[in-house]
């Protein structure tokens, strides 16, 4: 019973975040606002209570929801072939740029705390 309490507290959260990019028109998805809600409802024990079943459920069978990119990969190969360099080249670069400002958020962070720490 627990999971699927979870379970439709996700949901309940990108619903949220939906109706409210939608009604605000914001320009960002509403599973991105409803990833950021359901980021400020973590802070709340129940609702990590809740929430830490369906995760754990979702994560175990995390493989099964790279299949269907898989079928629109294979049924797009046309596609693939014409702009495959290219997206080679985003997905490399935007790994890149996400990991160095990993790395310089890190250094920020860890400058902070040695700044904090001397005082």
């Amino acid at each position: 019973m627990k999971p699927l309490q979870g379970l439709a507290f996700l949901l309940l959260m990108q619903s949220a975040g939906e109706a409210l990019s939608h009604f605000l028109h914001l320009p960002v998805p509403g599973p991105v606002v409803g990833m950021v809600l359901l980021l400020l409802a973590l802070r709340w024990p129940p609702v990590q209570k809740a929430v830490a079943p369906a995760a754990g459920f979702l994560l175990t069978h995390l493989s099964l929801l790279f299949v269907p990119v898989g079928v629109g990969v294979m049924t797009h190969l046309d596609m693939l072939g014409a702009y495959g360099l290219r997206l080679l080249a985003v997905i490399v670069l935007s790994t890149w740029a996400g990991m160095a400002v990993t790395v310089l958020v890190l250094k920020a962070v860890q400058r902070k705390e040695r700044h904090a720490q001397l005082r």
